[in-house]
């Protein structure tokens, strides 16, 4: 017997035969081999072998001194053997070796070496226009990657930008700097007066470039990436307390919590493989011709015409590669509705780049493409969607959103199984991609899981399929080496890759990227 309580805490009685239990999906590694569990398929068969795999880690290093010397006792450490912090748990597994695991070799030196100021990035942090401060925080480290993209021959596949604790505190939007630390800009431009510039440009020239900061986001991170979009570099940013947290403390205790030592190096290496251009794992027995797109919407909130979005959409495979397409900014939102909707053309434009790639790709066009959203799609963007693909291809709309108003209780103790479903009729029901996972004998989380709120919302497509693939799609999530995640993949970098296009002005012709330059 399950008891299901929505907001309103009435207590419902279901039977047992209203609910179904979806397999856990395989992932395929080495070798054609399948497992369920990402770290024990990388242990015993290692990733996937193919063209695109790395023989070296070609790696470009940018820090201060300080920051450089932590890489290198982190790479030291995580070429061999890293115990687990905890033998029991089977979520907690030791680390065999970055070559043991990935079978790519991890230099302990850097193909090139980039040092940064630590007085500079104090200097430029400081400042009290907040705006100036992190736009010129980001230039030191923007300008040293470009100066080695224009004058160097050798290739970087990951640059790998370890940040000191203080760029981390005041790289953010909220921010503050301390009044006894502060420091006053030699720029004349002021918050106030840049923004109005935005809008009403000045007949001086330089004072308009002057207010172009003001167009970029207060976010280290986010804008770092952003400014590389145009040369096609692949960040990876770390916090020096990430890689060596035992020499960061306060009156005797560690200055934050950090995950063990083996978890740091499945997790960071995973994502480092990844981005460097391998596949560390792909969804096994996925329908041949199949195909998702996550919508991206973002207001953004730097372009000076306010109320404005930005559109975009991530194709994903069933190898997990993807791109991401940009889309047109624009009046996008409604406060009145509070929901993202584009126009025809833009719409048609959109799917119509996602398909063009895909036929490039497979000479042929996707057999089942699949819109996953947060909203529902109006008549008029569907329009658009559907006039953008062939008759060959079968086009199904899904929204996909937080289910807050329900609990799923078991008998036991435990939490629910993962991969629980609950269908409330033929196009709608709930996943419960969050909960108790056998294979690690527990559940990864500490509140009662919410399920997912799936839909079909447009076109015609089994829903108990659509919620299989769903659930498959929350185990390709690169950017950790985790057993699944609780939102596929389709919309867990819907919001990281927004961020990123609305971080700065980037240009509107930027071509489709994967989507490793976004996470």
């Amino acid at each position: 017997m399950i008891i299901l309580i929505p907001k309103v805490k009435e207590m419902i009685t279901i039977n047992s035969e209203q609910l179904s239990i979806l397999d856990e999906p395989f992932l395929t590694f080495g070798y054609n081999q399948k497992m369920q569990d990402p770290k024990d398929g990388l242990f015993l068969f290692g990733p996937i072998d193919d063209f695109k795999k790395p023989t070296q880690m070609r790696i470009g290093l940018v820090g201060t001194e300080e920051g450089i010397l932590r890489y290198k006792h982190w790479i030291k450490q995580i070429v061999g053997y890293i115990p687990a912090s905890d033998a029991n748990p089977q979520h907690h597994k030791a680390f065999p070796g970055f070559q043991s695991t990935f079978g790519t070799v991890w230099p302990l030196d850097p193909i090139c070496e980039i040092k940064i100021s630590s007085d500079d990035i104090y200097a430029s942090l400081r400042l009290k226009d907040r705006h100036q401060a992190i736009f010129k925080t980001v230039g030191l480290f923007e300008n040293a990657i470009r100066t080695y993209f224009r004058e160097e021959d050798s290739p970087i596949n990951l640059w790998f930008v370890v940040i000191p604790e203080d760029v981390h505190k005041l790289g953010r939007p909220k921010s503050i700097v301390p009044k006894d630390e502060s420091l006053s800009s030699s720029s004349y431009m002021t918050p106030r007066v840049g923004r109005k510039l935005l809008t009403q440009p000045s007949l001086f020239t330089e004072d308009n470039a002057s207010a172009q900061i003001y167009r970029y986001e207060l976010n280290f991170h986010h804008q770092l990436k952003a400014r590389l979009l145009d040369i096609g570099a692949v960040i990876q940013i770390v916090r020096e307390t990430s890689l060596t947290p035992e020499d960061f403390t306060l009156r005797g205790r560690p200055l934050r919590r950090v995950q063990d030592p083996a978890s740091i190096a499945w997790n960071l290496c995973t994502t480092a493989y990844f981005k460097a251009g391998g596949r560390p794992w792909k969804l096994a027995d996925v329908r041949e011709g199949v195909c998702y797109i996550g919508l991206v919407f973002k207001i953004d909130s730097t372009n000076p015409v306010g109320g404005n979005a930005c559109c975009g959409a991530q194709m994903f495979l069933d190898s997990g590669d993807g791109l991401v397409f940009k889309g047109a900014v624009g009046p996008w939102y409604s406060s009145t509705n509070k929901e993202f909707h584009i126009p025809y053309e833009r719409a048609k434009e959109l799917i119509t780049m996602v398909v063009d790639t895909y036929v490039r790709e497979h000479n042929s066009p996707p057999k089942e493409l699949f819109i996953h959203g947060k909203t529902r799609f109006n008549d008029e963007e569907w329009k658009g969607f559907s006039d953008a693909v062939s008759q060959e291809t079968n086009l199904v709309g899904v929204r996909i959103k937080d289910a807050t108003d329900l609990k799923l209780y078991s008998p036991g103790n435990m939490p629910v199984l993962r991969g629980t479903a609950y269908n409330l009729n033929s196009s709608r029901g709930y996943l419960w991609t969050k909960g108790f996972i056998p294979q690690l004998k527990t559940y990864p989380g500490r509140e009662i899981p919410n399920p997912l709120d799936i839909q079909v919302v447009r076109g015609e497509a089994n829903l108990l399929l659509v919620m299989k693939d769903i659930l498959g799609l929350t185990k390709v999530n690169f950017n950790a080496c985790i057993f699944a995640d609780g939102y596929p993949v389709t919309l867990r970098f819907a919001n990281a890759v927004g961020e990123i296009l609305t971080a700065a002005p980037v240009s509107g012709d930027l071509p489709p990227l994967p989507f490793r330059h976004y996470i």
